[in-house]
């Protein structure tokens, strides 16, 4: 604060004191509320729910007790509890998972209690598993045929079953803010990769992604849930891209954690955009 020449020092005094009170009262005022912000995350209850791109397929290490769900450390949300120290944290998300087995399965835990949800699926009720073994072991025309089906499936029947999960969730977790992650694009177009698909499947593959991830958006607003895109930050990290993948390509020694993220694509993919969705 720049003073006049002609103010009295003792009005200078007094304002001089005045501008200290106040920087000290900001000053305060910000640690007070940067400790809001921090608050929250440790008296959180936080459940994740879902399928494998919750449950850490493909990034490894997995905990034995969780059997074929194949949850793992490396998942982003056990790598965000680790992270923030919430009050608890519960993982139901589980390798394979649809939407049914959502709602018959992994709800639990839910409670009034519970302050923050994460979840992704969709991805196996549209039988993208099924897409991706079409589009690898048959023709061209084939893989786009059966990349329709599964995006006339989101259409005209995956919303009605997000319904139903958005609405028990809520139901169970009344008070819960509920971060709805979708899925990255599996490539990068006119990249490195010289073999395998051509160029007219990876692109309506990354398309069909797209297409449930607007779906998915669609109804988890309706419902006051928050989306979280993760195509922005694994841009560079696609199969076939000249950067470091983040997604497996065909791993036939372990052909279940084909095209799911790595241990890296959790943590530099994922995680961020769940972070930053969670806040």
């Amino acid at each position: 604060m720049k003073l006049p020449r002609t103010t009295p020092r003792s009005t200078r005094s007094r304002l001089v004191a005045l501008a200290s009170t106040l920087a000290v009262g900001l000053a305060l005022t910000l640690s007070g509320a940067a400790a809001a912000q921090a608050a929250p995350a440790a008296g959180t209850d936080y459940v994740a729910l879902g399928d494998s791109y919750s449950s850490g397929v493909g990034s490894g290490d997995y905990d034995s007790a969780s059997g074929d769900c194949k949850r793992s450390p490396h998942a982003y949300p056990a790598l965000w509890a680790a992270a923030h120290a919430p009050a608890s944290f519960t993982s139901t998300a589980c390798s394979g998972a649809r939407t049914g087995d959502v709602v018959s399965s992994q709800l639990t835990p839910l409670s009034s209690a519970t302050d923050l949800v994460s979840i992704s699926i969709g991805g196996n009720d549209a039988g993208f598993s099924d897409v991706m073994t079409t589009c690898v072991l048959q023709s061209e025309s084939t893989c786009l045929s059966r990349i329709a089906t599964a995006n006339t499936y989101v259409d005209n029947t995956l919303p009605g079953a997000l319904d139903t999960v958005y609405n028990d969730i809520h139901a169970k977790a009344p008070n819960a803010h509920v971060v709805v992650l979708g899925y990255p694009r599996f490539y990068e177009l006119n990249g490195s990769c010289v073999v395998g698909l051509s160029e007219a499947e990876r692109s309506a593959i990354d398309s069909a992604a797209d297409h449930i991830n607007a779906v998915t958006a669609k109804r988890a607003a309706d419902h006051g849930f928050t989306f979280a895109d993760v195509t922005q930050a694994f841009t560079g990290h696609e199969i076939c891209s000249s950067g470091t993948s983040w997604l497996h390509s065909v791993n036939v020694l372990d052909i279940e954690e084909s095209y799911h993220p790595t241990a890296a694509g959790q943590s530099g993919g994922y995680l961020p955009v769940f972070t930053a969705a969670a806040s």
